[in-house]
């Protein structure tokens, strides 16, 4: 249905989450996957189940904070595939919870570093790569609150509202170039960035969301997978949530 057969894809933080639903599902629609994340056992795991459904993955450790990372990952798809053509920016932390005015120095440094800066260095690799294979598709990992604030996350809210606008950039920069950029806005999905918190917490984030649940990767990787494809052909530059009617309140 969106064929991906000939292209080649990098996705970020894929060892689990979204990013591995993404990469599986890349991988389901023929496309060359390379899967990056610091977890080596759990990249090589998203690997071992995207060759085990019949797809084509190799895996690529790699820090979304450090440039000289998004470099050799970029390179390392290139030397293997030929060429770039669909980036996924996901990796992504939650950071500390605490009021702005008290928010410590050193957690504001780190949800920076791989939130924007990550996904800025991995488009500044990328882009060249996808001119080179003629244009190609990015999208952003952001948030819904790459919209709205909440209360506790300054840090992380302030990068992806970043994200988003470095997004709508990168539509008017290169839209002429056959490369588009969207952003896509996950509420609160389950995944290990929620893994600390309690049956209380539990109840209610799942009570924010008028659907009256928390998403699944799985739907967040299909919004992602057709912004990825030629489907979505005509769609740049845009900021699209997943959130069970969060937004809508």
């Amino acid at each position: 249905m969106y064929s991906l057969k000939g292209k080649t894809a990098i996705v970020t933080g894929a060892g689990s989450g979204i990013g591995r639903s993404v990469a599986l599902l890349y991988a389901s629609e023929g496309a060359n996957v390379t899967v990056s994340d610091i977890n080596v056992q759990e990249g090589e795991e998203t690997v071992k189940l995207i060759r085990e459904a019949g797809g084509e993955a190799f895996f690529v450790k790699a820090d979304s904070s450090s440039p000289e990372d998004n470099e050799a990952l970029v390179a390392a798809t290139i030397e293997r595939y030929g060429g770039l053509h669909i980036a996924c920016n996901n990796a992504g932390i939650g950071g500390p919870a605490a009021p702005t005015g008290e928010y410590p120095i050193e957690g504001w440094d780190k949800v920076i570093a791989v939130n924007l800066s990550g996904v800025f260095f991995g488009m500044r690799y990328q882009i060249p790569a996808m001119l080179n294979s003629g244009g190609g598709a990015i999208v952003n990992m952001a948030s819904i609150l790459g919209s709205v604030g909440f209360a506790m996350s300054p840090a992380y809210v302030a990068a992806k509202h970043g994200v988003v606008g470095m997004t709508k950039n990168i539509a008017l920069e290169y839209a002429a170039q056959n490369i588009r950029a969207n952003a896509v806005g996950p509420a609160f999905i389950l995944t290990p960035l929620l893994k600390d918190f309690d049956e209380d917490t539990f109840k209610w984030l799942e009570s924010k969301h008028p659907i009256g649940r928390l998403g699944q990767p799985e739907e967040v990787a299909e919004l992602v997978l057709f912004l990825s494809s030629d489907k979505a052909s005509f769609i740049n530059g845009s900021y699209y949530p997943v959130d069970g009617g969060y937004l809508a309140q």
